[in-house]
């Protein structure tokens, strides 16, 4: 298993991102990545980019605490509340710049060339320069005190939830 992939997936570990490596038969959004129920299904010999295990972790880590379980196959499909996806979206980005930071590799094996529709370049000079890119939901979630932590998150899991409990 190449070094980089080891290296996100002890991170995973450590921060409790449910996982499991698998093989993966039928095609997916990203190849070798699948969500199910909320676990993050990876199959290396598919994997086109390590980085893209981080940002579907995000998924899960940003993820409103009660539908995390729902998240399956496309996750704008899975989730009674798709608005909520647009801001989640932008979150998982920007934690899973967080992450690829904390473990000590480049910024560019999350946003890869390969990935968010040619716009790769620019989201690393918004992160470069400390533009605001997420950072503002992953403060109202507590994930970190002030957008001026970041990339130093407290906590690697979402637990605030916004979700309506006569609604959940």
């Amino acid at each position: 298993m190449d070094q980089t992939i080891r290296k996100i997936l002890t991170f995973l570990e450590t921060i409790e991102v449910p996982f499991q490596l698998s093989h993966l038969t039928s095609d997916t959004f990203l190849p070798g990545l699948k969500l199910q129920q909320g676990v993050l299904l990876i199959d290396v010999e598919k994997l086109s980019y390590a980085g893209d295990i981080l940002h579907e972790a995000g998924h899960i880590a940003v993820c409103e605490p009660t539908e995390r379980h729902l998240l399956s196959g496309d996750v704008y499909k899975s989730r009674s509340n798709k608005n909520w996806m647009k801001g989640e979206e932008i979150a998982a980005i920007a934690w899973s710049v967080a992450a690829i930071q904390h473990i000590g590799l480049p910024t560019s094996v999350v946003l890869h060339s390969g990935g968010y529709k040619g716009s790769s370049e620019n989201l690393i000079m918004v992160f470069e320069k400390n533009e605001l890119y997420g950072q503002p939901l992953l403060a109202a979630w507590g994930m970190i005190d002030s957008i001026e932590d970041f990339p130093a998150l407290k906590t690697w899991i979402r637990e605030v939830s916004w979700a309506d409990p006569a609604t959940v």
